[in-house]
């Protein structure tokens, strides 16, 4: 079948498609299956002996250190617990460093001395597995020839079934750590650093009169972005197949200008894919809250509620697993990518973060008078010196070769990292600049003119969203992180950072009271000297602005643009110096992090660049030869009966396929050349690579507009983003 045939085929099918049966009977209530997979805590409860039970809960809601001796009991319930439900194997799931979700799946059922078998599931092997670990990144924390990795029980995130026709698994999250308990993971970390933001904050509010506050914790609501498209056009495309977006394809007529499908009514098909999702999330108890046109065709929403920020990084990736399984059932595909159609607007993961625990909720929460919460003020201008002291790493936490081309876009914040605080917290940092905060302003009402329409209180400042880190009322809206990454690394450098904060606020406050300052007293000059020498990384502005860029740099805040740019910050003396002091990563971790950005940096542009050449030398370039000849033997036709033809349509096909010609020849050639040395390697592919791609792009994309429609091979962007 011709290129050509098979674009019309899949447009054909695609118009014959059937929806898959309803799975799900709509006399289900949900809250009744909510959670109904997941061992948590009444499943622990009515299973576990009680004082095993109270052991585990203290673990999980207190911090307190694993008690081996209950892994036995836990295991043994477990195990009943996952073949009630139809579960034949176990798998330690853990996270490895290509962001993506890995499994090693055993069976519960061992060989007896009778030659029967017996379900068995110990505790040793609840708590430790051992899977390879010589093929995973590691960035030099193991050679190749040492195997050797261990995966260890997290049980703060509970284990769940994981359904499967052909047989269930019990899923039991873990963490992956080296022989030597380096993290190989982004779990490791987010454990680490979690802990040391807990105990710093704990100290504040020991500050504040609170002598038992309990333990605090990270709480993360991670917005998810992504497209659908028809598997039909899917696999009719080798970049969206290979490289998870289009490197060729012209903008359609219409795109989003008409900003008619943000929250525009939910197409039939795909609500029945995100009503088939959010039930299988229900079950494994992921609080799946908001769904919605986002604003690109063919784009979607989804956000769950907050929860702890180790159980929504895990909850992120099954949710990013169960849209792909889903969407295949529904005769779709599911992209993740940050940017997988050019000219309309990408996807992020907006990291919704903020802190506390059950008896204080969000630590985050300024009241109606924040000037007068001085608890509040003090943690929000930690937050302030932590994003402007760091606004480096936290701009790496979100760097990678796709999410550059978001990144700074029309779309996302840009590369420079501020805080959006809003009008009225804003009004209050600046009264405490200048002296003391007296005043707050306050809500108002929104006149409407209608009658039947009740009175709409409004709020004391608008949203902002072009800012990278905005408050948002009770936490701040990291925007910056892209759709197909974890939550995690983010994660870990806000709870980082904020350790050093937090410690920095409860150091200076307990020395002001030794040395006999009235508490409220200290309280002031501490917000005031963090006002004053971090300030400059408040920005209410316009981000997308022209002059922004200008004025970020002259109030001293990093612009990086790319994730070369970016990747440095990973291994200055400042940055390991602070992770070392929290115990988040030593030394070989933060290497480590840094040649494995590197790594897949370079991967990501090599596979793109070598896909472009192939599609463009076997699909773009016969489809333009054949229009070529097709209008070539017109002419010479034309010419045998002594009539004098027009060429314009023959030099208009020839123009752009010289020019492709020339730029397929280009790229050919810089994908022959060996450079040593990742960063080299990494700043050639930025700087040549990506040009000599953008150079075959802009050719393809010409002929695509001339090319005759019934000649061309690839599904186009009107087609793929319409067509549902």
């Amino acid at each position: 079948m011709s290129g050509n045939n098979i674009r019309l085929a899949a447009i054909t099918a695609v118009e014959a498609y059937i929806p898959p049966p309803v799975s799900f009977d709509i006399t289900e209530a949900p809250g009744d299956i909510f959670g109904e997979n997941v061992f948590n805590k009444s499943v622990m409860m009515k299973r576990l002996p009680k004082n095993v039970f109270k052991s585990v809960i203290t673990t999980i809601e207190k911090g307190s250190k694993l008690d081996p001796a209950v892994a036995d009991a836990v295991a043994s319930a477990m195990k009943d617990w996952a073949l009630e439900k139809g579960a034949t194997h176990y798998a330690h799931v853990f996270y490895p460093l290509t962001g993506l979700t890995a499994e090693k799946h055993d069976s519960f059922l061992e060989p007896a001395s009778d030659g029967s078998t017996m379900a068995e599931f110990q505790g040793k092997t609840l708590i430790q597995g051992e899977p390879d670990a010589s093929s995973f990144p590691n960035g030099g924390l193991r050679n190749t020839f040492e195997a050797r990795g261990y995966t260890g029980w997290d049980v703060t995130s509970p284990a769940y079934i994981l359904e499967n026709p052909n047989g269930n698994t019990l899923c039991i999250p873990t963490v992956f750590v080296s022989m030597t308990g380096e993290a190989l993971d982004h779990k490791t970390p987010m454990l680490r650093s979690q802990q040391a933001m807990g105990k710093h904050a704990e100290r504040v509010l020991k500050l504040f009169g609170h002598a038992n506050p309990g333990h605090i914790v990270a709480f993360c609501g991670p917005e998810q972005e992504y497209f659908l498209v028809d598997r039909h056009f899917f696999l009719a495309r080798p970049d969206l197949l290979n490289a998870g977006r289009t490197l060729f394809g012209t903008k359609p007529p219409k795109g989003q200008e008409f900003d008619d499908h943000y929250f525009g009514a939910v197409p039939e098909r795909v609500l029945g894919f995100m009503m088939d999702t959010e039930r299988e999330l229900f079950k494994l108890g992921i609080p799946a809250k908001t769904r919605h046109n986002e604003v690109a065709p063919g784009q979607f929403e989804i956000a769950p509620m907050f929860e702890r920020g180790n159980i929504a990084a895990d909850h992120q990736q099954l949710l990013m697993t169960t849209f792909k399984t889903v969407a295949k059932k529904h005769g779709m595909e599911c992209l993740f990518h940050e940017k997988p159609f050019e000219g309309v607007n990408g996807s992020g993961k907006h990291v919704n973060f903020s802190f506390g625990n059950d008896k204080f909720g969000s630590l985050l929460v300024p009241g109606d008078t924040p000037h007068e919460n001085a608890q509040f003020l003090v943690f929000c201008a930690a937050v302030i010196r932590a994003v402007h002291l760091h606004a480096g790493l936290l701009r790496v936490s979100v760097a990678s070769a796709t999410n550059d081309h978001r990144l700074g876009a029309n779309e996302a914040p840009p590369a420079i990292v501020s805080i959006f605080l809003g009008e009225q917290l804003a009004d209050v940092f600046d009264q405490i600049a200048k002296g003391a905060a007296t005043s707050s302003k306050g809500k108002g009402t929104m006149i409407i003119g209608v009658d039947t329409l009740p009175v709409l209180p409004t709020d004391p400042g608008d949203r902002n969203r072009t800012s990278s880190f905005a408050f948002t009322g009770n936490r701040f809206e990291f925007r910056a992180p892209g759709s197909m990454q974890t939550v995690s690394e983010p994660m870990v450098v806000l709870n980082t950072i904020m350790a050093d904060s937090l410690d920095y606020c409860a150091t200076v406050l307990e020395e002001a009271v030794k040395e006999g300052v009235e508490f409220d007293t200290a309280v002031q000059h501490l917000l005031t000297d963090i006002i004053t020498e971090h300030g400059a990384v408040v920005f209410n502005g316009d981000g997308y602005s022209d002059t922004w860029p200008i004025e970020a740099e002259s109030r001293g805040l990093p612009n990086l643009k790319t994730t070369v740019d970016a990747l440095p910050e990973l291994i200055t003396e400042k940055s390991i110096e602070l992770f070392s002091k929290y115990g988040v990563f030593n030394d070989r971790e933060m290497h480590s992090r840094y040649e494995i950005g590197l790594e897949q940096y370079i991967l990501t542009i090599a596979v793109e660049a070598k896909l472009t050449l192939e599609i463009g030398s076997t699909l773009v370039m016969p489809a333009a030869v054949r229009y070529q000849t097709e209008i070539a033997t017109n002419v010479t036709a034309l010419k045998g009966a002594g009539l004098e033809p027009d060429t314009t349509l023959l030099s208009m096909v020839s123009e752009p396929m010289s020019a492709l010609t020339t730029a397929l020849a280009a790229l050919k050639s810089a994908l022959g050349e060996h450079i040593e040395g990742a960063p080299e390697e990494a700043l050639f592919a930025r700087d040549t690579l990506l040009p000599a791609m953008a150079a075959v792009r802009t050719a393809a994309d010409e002929l695509e507009a001339i090319v005759a429609d019934d000649l061309w091979p690839l599904p186009t962007y009107q087609e793929m983003l319409y067509i549902l």
